[in-house]
């Protein structure tokens, strides 16, 4: 039980970040406007903020 636990705690947000990332680019790849294009945008900036944060609180 504790090694489950463990896995998840270890994995489940980055793979969070890239079924968000995956999700982004199909949608951005089908979409011709409207609501496609906010969707893609949304989920590709999510990671990138995400990314962004981390990468600004170690240097702090």
């Amino acid at each position: 039980m504790k090694q489950r636990h463990s896995f998840w705690h270890m994995w489940g947000w980055p793979i969070v970040l890239g079924v968000l990332t995956t999700f982004g680019l199909i949608s951005a790849l089908f979409s011709d406007g409207g609501l496609g294009d906010m969707l893609a945008w949304f989920a590709l900036g999510v990671p990138v903020a995400v990314s962004g944060w981390y990468g600004w609180r170690r240097r702090s």
